[in-house]
């Protein structure tokens, strides 16, 4: 009960609480409250404990106070007394208005900028990844993003950017995380879609111009290079043909550790040619973010131009950097296309000694036009890679995972209800012909496992294996999304509802898988 009222006398944010003491006061909470209550998510400030808890299947917020301050006025929720100390407890819904006035009142749970630090982004496409991937990120000393997810994922799961920036608050909260998180509005396309993000308060921002880069370009004529070079915005890009050229020919840049990259004229016009639009798309999308902003809101930048036909050359990221730069375009990171595949869910295909070579050569020119951290896209499940990118890039690295906490997710349900498993898996066969269209998968569908063949401790070799994780990967949203003819979710609710009754399966789960990725990092 001392610790209780030491808290309640609490005017700034109370540090965490040491482990012997918090279990007791868990105990106390949640004896007094009737809920199994999260012992990390206990804090106080200006009078008012929080805490959060489980009742059922539902979570709610906890307020505790002797007399109604504004901290506490801001929350929604039942109010009631309770036998302790004549204290006064508020249990809230995690709703979106409470999400919004903890993230005002609890500064932890509101998403910061990273900078240029080595970082990872968490994706998590059922909103109930964050306390796993805290628990991975925990005492790496890696600067992670909780609420990471693209337009096209959203609505693929019938989410919106509330609900990915909430269930992220949550997340945080309920892990007691104070080491600072990114939200990243990945993979944004149009000016709308960054509209519907900056309401929604995400801080890191990855622009996708890849619709406006050209890949013909790589094999033109080039008289169809100046052509097309003649055709680009100008006005949009700041420029001219002659101005581009001036700029690049007969220079050679040195980019340091041994780097230089020099550009003939056909070089330079086939650069120009397939990033030219895709750099005035950038700058476009950079400079609406700027006003929509504010003055009062800063934002972090990354430029994503991993999903193209072609590999990304040193000369081509040389020139779009430079251009962002010149353009007056701030980058904390940038994604590349690779050499060798990058596919959904399985690890590097290609040549190590040819990737890191390239590597090398990207990051000396994120090293001299920033320096900004080069950004692994498709980064999950690359595990031997992840060694050269590490020793290569250092702190200049951003790796990108979010379809492999879904499979983690399944990997659960195999545990838990492996018939809704297999209902799963029949399913995703049927769907994957249509699915697979907008990914770079290999597998081969005559390999795919029959549902009903392997016995229930034997499922769970569907999720280590290519065809088996590359089936399941690209079916998420027809999954998720599916409905039965009564218009109710056919897997979702059930799929949510198994993993939120037994959660600390999918949390052990994504720590260890997670952690696995992080581990050549730290």
């Amino acid at each position: 009960m001392d610790l209780l009222r030491s808290l309640l006398e609490t005017k700034e944010l109370s540090p965490p609480i040491p482990k012997n003491e918090r279990e007791s006061l868990t105990s106390t909470l949640g004896e007094a409250t009737g809920m199994q209550v999260y012992h990390r998510s206990i804090t106080a400030l200006g009078g008012v404990i929080f805490f959060l808890g489980s009742q059922g299947r539902g979570k709610l917020l906890g307020l505790l106070y002797e007399e109604t301050s504004p901290d506490a006025a801001r929350f929604s929720g039942e109010e009631r007394g309770i036998e302790l100390d004549q204290l006064t407890l508020r249990l809230c819904p995690t709703n979106h208005a409470n999400a919004v006035a903890l993230r005002r009142t609890l500064p932890f749970t509101s998403p910061q900028l990273l900078g240029v630090h080595k970082s990872v982004g968490c994706g998590d496409r059922l909103g109930l990844a964050t306390p796993g991937h805290v628990r991975a990120v925990r005492d790496t000393g890696i600067a992670p993003i909780f609420a990471q997810q693209s337009i096209r994922e959203m609505e693929r799961t019938d989410r919106t950017p509330n609900e990915v920036m909430d269930d992220a608050t949550w997340g945080v909260l309920q892990e007691g995380w104070r080491e600072g998180f990114g939200a990243d509005a990945d993979h944004l396309k149009t000016t709308d879609d960054v509209d519907r993000c900056v309401e929604s308060g995400f801080t890191f921002y990855t622009v996708d111009p890849g619709d406006h880069v050209d890949n013909a370009a790589a094999t033109d004529t080039a008289e169809t290079l100046v052509d097309k070079v003649a055709a680009l915005p100008w006005d949009a890009l700041e420029s001219s043909p002659q101005e581009m050229r001036a700029a690049y020919l007969d220079q050679s840049f040195d980019l340091g550790a041994g780097v230089m990259v020099s550009f003939s004229e056909e070089m330079l016009l086939r650069a120009v040619a397939k990033c030219g639009r895709a750099v005035a798309h950038a700058a476009t999308m950079y400079h609406h973010l700027v006003e929509r902003m504010g003055s009062g809101r800063n934002f972090e930048l990354e430029v994503s131009v991993d999903e193209t036909e072609t590999p990304t050359t040193p000369a081509e990221h040389l020139f779009v950097a430079r251009e962002l730069k010149r353009l007056g375009v701030r980058l904390v990171s940038l994604a590349p296309r690779f050499v060798g595949r990058f596919e959904k869910g399985v690890d590097y295909i290609g040549d190590l000694e040819e990737f890191e070579a390239e590597l090398a050569r990207h990051v000396a020119v994120a090293r001299a036009m920033g320096p900004y951290k080069i950004s692994i896209h498709s980064g999950s499940d690359k595990f031997s890679i992840y060694p050269i990118i590490a020793r290569v890039a250092g702190d200049l690295v951003h790796l990108k995972t979010a379809g492999t906490s879904y499979l983690e997710a399944l990997r659960a349900i195999v545990a838990i209800d492996p018939a809704l498993f297999r209902e799963i898996l029949a399913f995703a066969k049927e769907r994957y012909a249509t699915d697979k269209a907008t990914y770079h998968v290999s597998a081969d569908p005559s390999r795919f496992p029959d549902p009903q063949r392997p016995a229930d401790d034997q499922l769970a070799g569907v999720l280590a294996d290519l065809d088996g994780r590359q089936l399941l990967h690209v079916t998420f949203g027809s999954v998720l999304t599916a409905r039965d003819t009564d218009g109710s979710y056919r897997f979702r609710d059930r799929l949510l509802e198994a993993l939120s009754a037994d959660e600390e399966v999918y949390y052990d789960l994504l720590e260890a898988h997670i952690g696995r990725h992080l581990a050549p990092f730290v």
